[in-house]
């Protein structure tokens, strides 16, 4: 029995270990983290279209793309890996600033799930490592814990105003 109780503590000892890095890592806000990294947000884009920014059902925020003015054109023809990997991170903090508007705050929301849709050629096949511009972003700014999410990269044929990169994200607030 006490073999038994030992190891119990000892698992309990790791569980409170794993607890206390974890809130460790929470501690910095998004909006802290934000002011830290010196990352500012651009202010809101006003939706060019017949949509909206962002639709909340229940505790889920659904986020319409976003795409950065810069880098334009085609990867694997006009831009290489390297140049792609800007466009989704500025998508990003576009995305961001609409998250912002939406709700007040970044903080204490939960990054779920992203798609990156790549303006790439036929036989390009990175797309994966040019969305990487934003995923990483997401976890900069929310965290290993909260910021890390599923996502899907594709490579489309074309985008609106010849944008490198178009991105959509659900969060859970």
């Amino acid at each position: 029995m006490k073999e038994f109780a030992g190891f119990v503590a000892f698992c309990l000892v790791i569980l409170a270990s794993a607890f206390e890095g974890a809130q460790a890592e929470n501690s910095s806000s998004a909006e802290a983290r934000l002011r830290e990294k010196n990352i500012t947000l651009p202010a809101e884009a006003a939706p060019v279209g017949s949509y909206v920014n962002a639709v909340q059902v229940g505790n889920l925020l659904f986020m319409a793309g976003s795409v950065a003015s810069e880098p334009k054109g085609k990867l694997g023809r006009d831009l290489t890996v390297e140049q792609g990997y800007e466009a989704p991170r500025q998508a990003g903090l576009i995305t961001l600033a609409k998250v912002r508007a939406a709700l007040g705050s970044l903080d204490r929301k939960r990054v779920v799930k992203v798609v990156g849709m790549v303006n790439s050629v036929d036989d390009f096949d990175d797309q994966a490592k040019v969305f990487n511009g934003y995923c990483d972003l997401m976890i900069e700014v929310f965290g290993e814990s909260i910021g890390r999410h599923a996502r899907s990269s594709l490579g489309v044929a074309a985008l609106p105003r010849h944008a490198a990169v178009e991105v959509e994200m659900i969060l859970e607030v």
